[in-house]
């Protein structure tokens, strides 16, 4: 398996001789500064290839290509968009960037209600609370729909909370849900929000993944082409939040992707945080059934609370085992005659972590323990 670092250009914190020193050979990174839907131009491409190659990387994954809201919806000038996507796609190719990760989510890329939960021995990590999720729906959103969609429990425990809040804990957890929101897309409050959630109205899961059926057999034949590995990010939390649909959270999920253009170009970014919040999922289950179709890892681990709330763990620590989702990585790598790239994904903010402006998740310390571990793991398996 092939190490790589996640690194936001001009938007993160760290230098490339910074992360050099992480003993990562290759870099996740995209164009975080280009609005979605617009063109990913070959000057651009090159000067981020060439930014990366002068600090001794080589550029492995496109993390992500983002795909435009009017796709997921299934409206707006699809023709134009597709037609953009395939151009990116073939500008990319050019440079020699040839995995490309996107997501299928709508409006948030990732959710999560605490962005500095303190764990023990000192540091924070990112948690996602059931309970909370249900109050910013149901009381600072208005949405009634959602006491359907949470337990009974965590709805009591949510009325709680939200009436003891306070004007600034509102004002956190908004901050903390809103982190979700793409790079470079401005944040919004309550108001924005629901506007945002109105252009997405009425539609279903299978409305999704009619949109996703479509931008597959759009986009896919001119990977396959080009020698391109597309790879679907799997939904975080893997579960419906604020009445938009998921539809890449189970095993079932992902058997129906691949098998709907049934080509080697359409595969699957395996996200073992995002898939293991999900009770049903079993990592090293599926790692075995679609490790010949995964041409990218995330490898990080949660602890799963009954409600359905989640924390991000140190990354042998939680409920997922990273062994065994490492082992049937490497036996995948072994028939494919490959080696796949992964990334120690989120980390603790630990030591000099603490009160930096990294991406929620990103830390330098954290990051690094993670990936030292996996180092290890992977040393011992081969």
């Amino acid at each position: 398996m092939r190490e790589t670092w996640r690194w936001f250009g001009e938007f993160d914190p760290l230098s490339l001789s910074e992360v050099a020193q992480t003993g990562a050979a290759g870099i996740v990174s995209a164009l975080h500064a280009v609005p979605y839907g617009d063109l990913w131009t070959s000057e651009a491409i090159v000067r981020r290839r060439a930014e990366i190659e002068a600090a001794g990387f080589t550029w492995d994954v496109v993390e992500s290509l983002p795909v435009h809201g009017d796709i997921k919806r299934g409206t707006g000038p699809l023709s134009r968009h597709f037609d953009t996507y395939r151009a990116s796609l073939a500008n990319l190719a050019q440079a020699g960037v040839k995995t490309v990760c996107y997501n299928f989510m709508p409006i948030l890329d990732w959710t999560r209600t605490d962005l500095s939960l303190p764990v023990p021995r000192g540091g924070t990590c990112l948690h996602f609370s059931t309970s909370r999720m249900a109050a910013f729906e149901i009381h600072m959103l208005g949405r009634e729909a959602a006491h359907d969609t949470y337990d009974p429990e965590a709805i009591r425990a949510g009325d709680m909370w939200f009436q003891d809040s306070t004007e600034a804990t509102r004002d956190a957890l908004l901050h903390a849900i809103m982190a979700g929101l793409p790079g470079a897309v401005d944040r919004f409050d309550v108001a924005g929000l629901k506007d945002a959630l109105d252009r997405y109205e009425g539609l279903s899961h299978d409305d999704l993944r009619a949109n996703l059926k479509r931008f597959l057999e759009e986009v896919i034949p001119t990977a396959s082409a080009l020698g391109i590995h597309m790879c679907i990010h799997p939904d975080d939390p893997p579960r419906d939040i604020l009445g938009l649909p998921r539809i890449v959270s189970t095993e079932e999920d992902i058997r129906w992707i691949m098998q709907a253009v049934d080509d080697p170009a359409n595969g699957l970014t395996l996200c073992t945080g995002s898939l293991g919040a999900n009770p049903r999922n079993d990592l090293p289950s599926i790692a075995r059934s679609f490790g010949h179709r995964t041409h990218f890892a995330h490898l990080r681990n949660v602890i799963k609370e009954q409600d359905g709330s989640f924390t991000e763990s140190a990354h042998l620590a939680g409920d997922i085992d990273l062994v065994a989702v490492i082992d049937e990585l490497l036996e995948a790598e072994a028939n494919r005659d490959t080696n796949i790239p992964f990334r120690a994904d989120h980390g603790h903010a630990l030591l000099s972590d603490i009160g930096q402006t990294f991406q929620p998740g990103y830390t330098l310390i954290g990051r690094l323990r993670g990936l030292a571990e996996l180092r290890g793991v992977i040393a011992a398996l081969s």
